[in-house]
Formats: C-alpha cells, sequence, structure tokens
C-alpha cells in the first residue's frame, strides 16, 4: 500500500528526502479534522485515510526508502489501514509530542508509531496497543574510544549521547550519565561518527542496521547491550476503543497467518516462532 508524507517540519534533510517521492502537506490542525468521518466503523480525522504521526528517520521502522517513507513500524499500520478500507498518510512530528500525545489530542493524527516504548507515564496521556515489539538498548562506541562498557565510560570521562526524549536517554541519566541530547536516531549516530561523543546508547535494532556498512562496523562497535524490559506500542487518543482495538486486531491476525514473521524478517531480521512478542534472539 503505498504511503504518502505529510509534514510541517522545517528541517532541510529530511524535507528534501521525502518531496523526492511524496506529497509534502501541512498538517492538520483541529479545526480542519473531520471528526464525524468513520472507515469501516471506526473514527478518523481525515475521510478516506488512516493518519499516523512519526517522527523521522528511525530505521528499521520508519524512514525514507526511495522516495517513500517505508518500515516495519509503517507496514504493520498498513495492515490496519488496509482493514478499515484506507490509506496510511504519515505526519512527520517532533518525537517529545509522542510523550504528551499531542498531536493526537488535537485531533492532527489518528495513531502514533515511532518506534514507541510502552510506559506507565506515557500511558497517563495514550492509550497503547498491544505490544508488537520487545526491544533492548544497545551502547555503540568508537573503536578508538577503548571503552568496554557503559559504565567502562564514565570511569574514563568518555562523551555519551543520545536521542532526546528517549527511554535510551532516561536510562543514561538513571545511570548517572549527562548525555549529549541530539534530535533523531540519525543525527545521534552522526554525532558520533563526527566525533562529537565517544559512544552512544540507542535502541538496538537502530544499531544492527547501522552496522551493516561496512564502513562503520570497521570503525564502531557494541560494546554494550542493556536489558531494559522495553516493549514498543502504537498509541491512539485517550478513549478512542475503536480504533485501538482495530490495531490490536491487524496486529493478533499478522502474527497468526505470517505476515508479522515475513515483515519481521523483511526490516528486523532473524525471527522464530518463539517470539511471539516480537524480540529476536540477537535483540533479547
Amino acid at each position: 500500500m503505498n504511503t504518502t508524507v505529510l509534514g510541517r517540519r522545517a528541517r532541510i534533510s529530511t524535507a528534501a528526502a521525502v518531496a523526492a517521492g511524496a506529497v509534502l502537506l501541512t498538517g492538520c490542525s483541529s479545526g480542519d479534522s473531520d471528526k464525524s468521518s468513520t472507515a469501516n466503523g471506526v473514527p478518523v480525522v481525515k475521510a478516506g485515510q488512516l493518519t499516523t504521526c512519526t517522527h523521522l528517520p528511525y530505521p528499521p521502522f520508519q524512514s525514507e526508502v526511495n522516495g517513500k517513507v517505508d518500515g516495519f513500524d509503517v507496514a504493520l499500520i498498513d495492515l490496519v489501514a488496509k482493514d478499515l478500507g484506507v490509506k496510511q498518510e504519515i505526519v512527520d512530528t517532533p518525537f517529545e509530542n509522542f510523550k504528551t500525545g499531542a498531536f493526537l489530542n488535537s485531533g492532527q493524527c489518528d495513531v502514533a508509531a515511532a518506534g514507541m516504548t510502552i510506559t506507565d507515564e506515557r500511558k497517563k496521556n495514550v492509550d497503547f496497543s498491544e505490544p508488537y515489539f520487545d526491544a533492548t538498548q544497545a551502547v555503540l562506541a568508537d573503536k578508538k574510544a577503548g571503552v568496554t562498557s557503559l559504565a567502562d565510560l564514565k570511569s574514563k570521562g568518555k562523551k555519551l549521547g543520545s536521542q532526546a526524549q528517549t527511554t535510551g536517554e532516561e536510562y543514561a541519566r538513571g545511570k548517572g550519565f549527562d548525555p549529549i541530547s541530539f534530535e533523531s536516531s540519525d543525527a545521534v549516530l552522526n554525532g558520533l561518527r563526527t566525533g562529537q561523543v565517544d559512544a552512544v546508547v540507542i535502541d538496538y535494532p537502530v544499531v544492527q542496521g547501522w552496522l551493516k556498512d561496512k564502513a562503520n562496523s570497521g570503525a564502531f562497535q557494541v560494546v554494550d547491550n542493556l536489558d531494559t524490559g522495553e516493549q514498543y506500542g502504537f498509541s491512539v487518543k485517550k478513549g478512542n476503543s475503536k480504533l485501538l482495538a482495530a490495531i490490536d486486531k491487524a496486529l493478533a491476525d499478522a502474527k497468526a497467518d505470517g505476515t508479522y514473521k515475513k515483515l519481521y524478517e523483511q526490516w528486523i531480521g532473524p525471527y522464530t516462532p518463539a517470539d511471539t512478542s516480537g524480540a529476536s534472539p540477537s535483540a533479547s
């Protein structure tokens, strides 16, 4: 299913990427939403589409690929949209808004899909789907830094980077670090590449994808795996029970008929039937 990109962000790199193969429009405000619209009985903010808020780029969950936004999250929400008889439209928004549910509450989006960890704090502001992915954090370091663990960074006075407003950053702060914050996963990894930091804490699947590039694997290495017990979920506005049920049904159906496994292997990596919640052996 084709996925059109909508966005308001002014960041040139993202705008240039999506403009190449997608329509870039201004995100709708609550005044633009048609609150009477439904899709197969499920209320949607705009007729004929399921509007998804995300934060780009965050491969392999969502990023611009060959002129359109694609990834594991995108593919799973496409399944929901298909069940509802509509197409998915994506709005690129700042990640900090996912914690508050701002764009869901304002009627800009129906669902938020951004590789987002389910937390009790976030549950106060949004309703989450059933978990669709078990995530761990990784510490990726410059090989020249001479570190072998997260603790080693502190003892040797090395600089740590993280993506702002993420659970990885919260974890680092909880361990006594004051990490340098970057806006996106790409910015985090670029900070490591350019020597602004000696290591970064970031979701392991992101690191896996980055290290597929031989230039990166030659210069950087995973020095620590942090099993933080995190699970990703899609979020909707508080009380939007019909959409939440549609998302959970699409996820359950995908796991039952093998679609989830196929998409997991396409975007994440090896998957075995024992990984019912979505954790890969390498990420456990």
